[in-house]
């Protein structure tokens, strides 16, 4: 175990024990506030339950964060290669961002059934925007005199991207990969909200239909768990594929 991750292991153990106290203690009605030993022993008793509605979460999360790198990548080059696309493509970027995904989301149920694939095309539109944004900002953070030398050895507009644009940009890329990982939770969540018959935000909407809250509590814990486990990955991914990007000693391979 990393020492840096000591604190917050600390903080939290307190954090729980005052809740813990605070619920007995203080009389606080379950339905209300529960604590953290009924949050535990209600979501174990279930636990099959709360399983299956996990890996549905879990499914619609892969599946709309893979669809936002398989489009905002290659979207970002293009972006990043022309000013006019960028003048072109930007403005629509920012309104689709700027639509309400819980108002967006009956619509396209509606639209296109109540299946999985609104809940996915609504987890990639939460997800795709800041990585969008965080590859075109790296593509165009490359220095200038670097551009002028490839141009000078006439690289192509290929090797340009590839040999030198790219490399410089994948810390900015990672920065938006570990925030769309986050944000594909919300998304997906906010998709089961409004129509799925599975996953965890079904699972906490019927849960308090019923007045089970430490239930509620329990997914909303391993919701929690899941967007830390899925940023954990991206960043373990890039320390083993791209160990220079972090550190600021380290030029680029091939630099």
């Amino acid at each position: 175990m990393r020492r840096s991750a000591l604190p917050s292991l600390l903080v939290l153990v307190v954090l729980l024990l005052g809740w813990e106290a605070a619920c007995r203690f203080i009389p606080i009605r379950e339905f209300i506030l529960p604590s953290p030993s009924a949050i535990w022993a209600q979501s174990y008793a279930v636990w099959p339950n709360l399983l299956r509605h996990t890996l549905a979460t879990l499914g619609t999360v892969m599946w709309g964060f893979l669809a936002s790198v398989a489009i905002s990548l290659p979207l970002a080059m293009v972006i990043a290669a022309s000013p006019a696309i960028s003048a072109a493509i930007y403005p629509l970027l920012v309104v689709t961002q700027s639509i309400p995904k819980v108002a967006l989301a009956p619509i396209l149920i509606v639209a296109l059934g109540a299946n999985e694939l609104p809940r996915v095309i609504v987890t990639f539109l939460v997800a795709f925007f800041p990585l969008v944004v965080g590859t075109v900002a790296g593509l165009l953070a490359t220095p200038p005199e670097l551009i002028e030398l490839g141009r000078s050895c006439r690289a192509s507009k290929l090797q340009e991207l590839t040999r030198i644009r790219l490399p410089f940009a994948v810390p900015f890329v990672f920065g938006g990969l570990k925030v769309a990982a986050a944000l594909a939770v919300v998304g997906a969540v906010v998709a089961e909200f409004v129509g799925a018959d599975a996953g965890l935000g079904y699972l906490i909407q019927t849960s308090m239909a019923f007045f089970k809250t430490p239930l509620a509590f329990g997914a909303v814990l391993v919701l929690a768990a899941m967007g830390i486990v899925l940023f954990q990955v991206v960043s373990l991914a890039e320390k083993l594929l791209f160990p220079w990007s972090s550190g600021a000693d380290q030029p680029p391979p091939g630099m």
